[in-house]
């Protein structure tokens, strides 16, 4: 009963909702171009096309804090190899003096 209900004042509240939304196409079918107009386009686009291919590319870096940075750290030597068959120090653990 509680579900029927729930079911009747969800319809009651829906129906005016739904009532108010207007019935709109928004995607009009737009008139189609003319041949004059399709051939200006056709020469702005190869215009700007031409004025693309003038801009020179960029070689240098834009950035500013390039010259801020300093190296990156080098590695360190890689360990002979007679110390790395050699048996590793043993350490004393566990005393109080840390």
């Amino acid at each position: 009963m509680k579900l029927f209900r729930f079911a009747a004042v969800l319809a009651v509240l829906a129906g005016p909702a739904y009532a108010q939304m207007p019935n709109l196409n928004l995607l009009q079918d737009a008139p189609s171009k003319t041949p004059e107009e399709k051939a200006a386009e056709a020469e702005r686009d190869r215009a700007y096309k031409e004025t693309l291919k003038k801009i020179p590319d960029s070689k240098t870096s834009n950035d500013p804090w390039g010259g801020m940075r300093s190296d990156p750290p080098k590695q360190p030597a890689a360990p002979k190899a007679s110390a790395a068959t050699s048996a590793p120090k043993k350490t004393k653990s566990g005393t109080a003096a840390n």
